[in-house]
């Protein structure tokens, strides 16, 4: 991953962070008798998620007498408001996931976040690769520790693709509009969309810019916050044109992501879905939502497709790496669980608990799924890796674009609105 260029926010700022936390009551607290207590917030509600968190804690608390942590789940959609109350209201947790780009510019800028830069033992910095430490990385110091390689792709159902005769991944959008109507042919759904909670429709509209956008306009974008440029009005002429041949669920826009059967992750699951764009962790929530809450059997694994004409780098990526941070005032022991969770065994234990690329090269040779090899291969080799966009453009205007991706696609609204809505946000700041 080194040399690679990875973007997540300003021109000074290279972060990523994804997915995957959730929150309890903040606060760290030094007993006068010297013990420790510290608060992780983490999203993992349910299954083997959850179980790794507590099992890492219990083995760090085994390892370390004095220390305890407590761990509260929540629902990975609630995570950013309540943790930015938290955070304002000086009240955060010790540990918890740092989605990176802007907001944890925003983050560092208020003073909030502890400086893990000399707290990095030598031995984990000799097994997470540079570029991963530089996805949490701004003004020059490492502000979160990387566990997970996280970039989004499409997860199918190599079954239901060989039922509808599909016999190789869509390259191309033309190829990806061929797939959907084989798909309806058989009376599945072609495409599961969870586009309730905003962020996994904008999704779609990501890659399109990131296929249509040159890495030099997203970079100045996600500084300047301005759509001038034809580019991001192609990325919403490119989803209209595409959504217009009706790809996605029935319901899609009242669609939850990633809770319960009826989720867009469920359908998969359930085979009532063939494929859904996500980020890499989504191979755990479906694992979580089969009958047997074991991983899909033929689930598999391709890039968002090439389109003609773009100013893209081919091969570019939209994702980036999952990481915890410290609040300011948490203790030193902080620092030492964060070291804990990224060695190679809780990195491997990780890995097979989310289902998703670990960072730590040592586990990485635990990956066995194909498509996962395939998602740190492709991620290995892409010219340009960009964090989410909501994430780069800080949470005012990274919540406008995801609503005025949702506002287009119910048909509320157009490619002209929808930059136009987002370039009034920016403006705002």
């Amino acid at each position: 991953m080194m040399g690679k260029r990875i973007l997540a926010g300003s021109a000074a700022l290279v972060v990523g962070a994804l997915a995957l936390a959730g929150c309890s009551a903040g606060g760290s607290d030094e007993n006068s008798d010297g013990n420790v207590e510290m608060t992780l917030w983490q999203n993992s509600t349910t299954g083997p998620g959850q179980q790794f968190w507590k099992d890492a804690i219990a083995a760090f608390e085994d390892e370390n007498p004095g220390v305890t942590i407590k761990m509260q789940s929540v629902q990975n959609e609630d995570m950013d408001g309540k943790l930015q109350t938290a955070l304002n209201a000086g009240d955060a947790p010790d540990i918890f996931l740092q989605r990176g780009g802007g907001k944890m510019t925003a983050m560092v800028n208020a003073g909030q976040l502890m400086d893990l830069t000399d707290a990095i033992s030598d031995d984990i910095k000799g097994e997470i690769p540079e570029g991963s430490f530089a996805a949490e990385t701004y003004q020059d110091k490492v502000w979160a520790m990387p566990l997970s390689v996280l970039p989004g792709g499409f997860f199918y159902s190599q079954d239901a693709f060989d039922n509808a005769g599909i016999t190789e991944a869509p390259a191309t959008i033309d190829d990806l509009k061929g797939a959907v109507e084989s798909l309806k042919e058989t009376g599945i759904e072609p495409i599961a969309l969870g586009a309730k909670a905003a962020w996994p429709a904008a999704h779609w509209y990501y890659f399109f810019a990131i296929r249509e956008c040159s890495p030099e306009v997203i970079e100045e974008t996600g500084d300047t916050k301005d759509f001038s440029d034809e580019c991001w009005l192609r990325a919403g002429e490119d989803l209209q044109d595409f959504a217009a041949i009706d790809p996605f669920n029935d319901g899609f826009l009242t669609t939850e992501p990633q809770q319960g059967a009826g989720s867009s992750a469920g359908l998969i699951a359930n085979r009532q879905a063939a494929m859904e764009l996500m980020g890499a962790w989504d191979p755990g929530v479906i694992a979580s939502l089969t009958p047997d809450e074991k991983p899909l059997p033929d689930l598999a694994w391709f890039p968002f497709p090439e389109i003609s004409g773009g100013d893209g780098e081919p091969g570019s990526m939209m994702g980036g790496v999952d990481g915890y941070s410290c609040s300011v005032d948490a203790p030193k022991e902080c620092a030492d669980f964060l070291n804990f969770v990224a060695s190679a065994d809780q990195q491997t234990a990780y890995y097979k608990a989310f289902n998703s690329p670990p960072v730590n090269t040592v586990a990485q040779e635990a990956v066995t799924e194909p498509y996962l090899q395939q998602i740190l291969e492709a991620y290995n080799n892409a010219p340009f890796v960009s964090q989410w966009l909501d994430t780069v453009l800080g949470q005012n205007v990274g919540n406008a674009l995801n609503v005025a991706v949702v506002d287009m696609l119910a048909g509320n609204s157009d490619p002209e609105k929808l930059v136009a809505a987002v370039n009034a946000a920016g403006k705002q700041g």
